[in-house]
């Protein structure tokens, strides 16, 4: 039996018979991820603006904003979450960063939704505010993860754009 990485192949003596085997393996398309695309004036504001389209498939950021007694999601430089990640790769940056973020979430039981985000050389330093998980806030579709399927991060007459798959 010889494997090249991408297929096994058996070499057969002259003795040997040709036996059908069952398929062990396929593949099949699914269109069920959903593509994000962050635009900016500056490559952080294209990252955020990701971030917002990330976190707006979980929950109506229009939402966040009551019942009135909630605490508001748009609150000051104090509080939130503060995050940081190293990555020279703007196209991997923008990856680490979605999945770190949808970390926080997680681990906070928090819903997302205002961002900020600093590149400094190497390291990228942010802070993320949202609100607890509430009985009333209707939970959209789940964002598993961040992938590298349509990767790019780009800059453009306008300004940049920071686009990727996410897995749902």
């Amino acid at each position: 039996m010889i494997n090249d990485g991408c297929r096994v192949t058996t070499r057969r003596t002259r003795h040997s018979t040709r036996r059908s085997r069952p398929k062990t393996q396929d593949y099949f398309e699914h269109d069920a991820d959903i593509g994000v695309i962050g635009r900016g004036p500056t490559l952080e504001a294209a990252f955020v603006a990701a971030a917002e389209a990330v976190f707006a498939i979980m929950a109506e950021p229009a939402a966040l904003r009551a019942p009135p007694h909630a605490p508001p999601c748009q609150g000051g430089d104090e509080g939130g979450v503060a995050f940081e990640f190293e990555e020279p790769d703007l196209e991997l940056a923008l990856v680490t960063g979605l999945n770190r973020l949808l970390a926080e979430a997680r681990s906070h039981g928090l819903a997302l939704c205002r961002f900020q985000l600093q590149r400094q050389g190497l390291r990228w330093v942010g802070r993320t505010w949202g609100q607890p998980w509430r009985d009333d806030l209707v939970r959209g579709t789940e964002v598993k993860g961040a992938t590298l399927t349509m990767l790019s991060v780009r800059q453009t007459a306008e300004g940049w754009e920071a686009r990727c798959v996410v897995d749902v």
